[in-house]
């Protein structure tokens, strides 16, 4: 493990594993993670990764957040999310999907529609499968493993790409359905959520101010609060101290760095307004988080 920053997992992280199968690197298809490097510490996926549990459980936790699978669900891990293996069921059997987070930044501004079920996917990273489903998202693998195989094919990557973009589809359409309440359209505020949060997955280690947020989306500060709290139920600053405080935990618990240089990573003047910001976040220090 390196001592100074996130675990990262990407295709470098399993391009030579045996029982894996690749198209370039934007995909990765498996159906065993017998030869899978476990992940023990906090680690930062650089990939969508798609997974089914067929039989037994698994206990993972993603943004920091405990579950544990069981047979017939689906789990969906976004770019840039971080991921923990805690254990897994002898009689655990799956199937696996990894996507690049290049392909995924291609397609996914062409596809506003989808937006509200990417929301949901990242606040409710899994869902348990009806028998039909399960049985559409296994003939889906089935199906693009083949396509994988087939070295000869001239337009295979295009053959690929057009599979996934659809199983994407069909992916958001099984979470849309276990929403509370779904609307088909995306909305000018939904649309402003998105372009919010993925801006602050950009700056958050620099900007924790809502003006500067505001700013970037040229709406003002009063405006980026109403729609946040309308779209997600929580405040812009929420969302700022989320990302804040899960970056800072996860330095906390996969890295040696000092607590002083962690205060420094998220721009912090101190190592004490640092304490303070976390302790008021979390109920405890950053030493005592560490030991926990």
């Amino acid at each position: 493990m390196d001592n100074t920053t996130v675990p990262v997992i990407d295709f470098s992280f399993i391009e030579n594993l045996p029982e894996i199968d690749y198209v370039d690197k934007d995909l990765a298809i498996f159906n065993t993670l017998d030869h899978f490097p476990i992940f023990e510490y906090p680690s930062r996926i650089k990939a969508a990764a798609f997974a089914v549990c067929l039989s037994g459980s698994i206990r993972i936790s993603i943004n920091l957040e405990e579950y544990i699978i069981t047979q017939n669900t689906l789990v969906v891990i976004l770019p840039e999310q971080i991921v923990q293996h805690y254990e897994q069921s002898a009689d655990f059997k799956g199937v696996y999907l990894g996507v690049s987070e290049d392909f995924v930044n291609n397609i996914t501004p062409n596809i506003q529609n989808l937006l509200s079920a990417f929301f949901y996917i990242k606040r409710h990273p899994y869902t348990i499968l009806t028998n039909e489903e399960l049985e559409d998202l296994v003939e889906y693998h089935a199906i693009l493993w083949k396509r994988v195989k087939n070295k000869d094919h001239a337009y295979q990557r295009e053959v690929i790409q057009n599979l996934l973009l659809a199983l994407f589809y069909d992916i958001c359409d099984i979470f849309r359905k276990h929403e509370p309440q779904h609307t088909n359209k995306v909305s000018r505020k939904e649309e402003l959520f998105e372009k919010f949060i993925q801006t602050v997955m950009e700056y958050y280690k620099e900007e924790r101010s809502l003006g500067f947020y505001a700013g970037k989306l040229c709406i003002t500060p009063k405006y980026l609060s109403l729609i946040s709290k309308d779209v997600s139920g929580r405040s812009a600053g929420e969302w700022i101290d989320q990302y804040v405080v899960l970056e800072a935990k996860t330095l906390l618990k996969s890295t040696r760095m000092s607590i002083q240089e962690i205060a420094d990573v998220l721009n912090f003047a101190n190592q004490s307004f640092f304490g303070k910001y976390f302790k008021h976040h979390t109920g405890i220090s950053p030493k005592e988080y560490r030991k926990v």
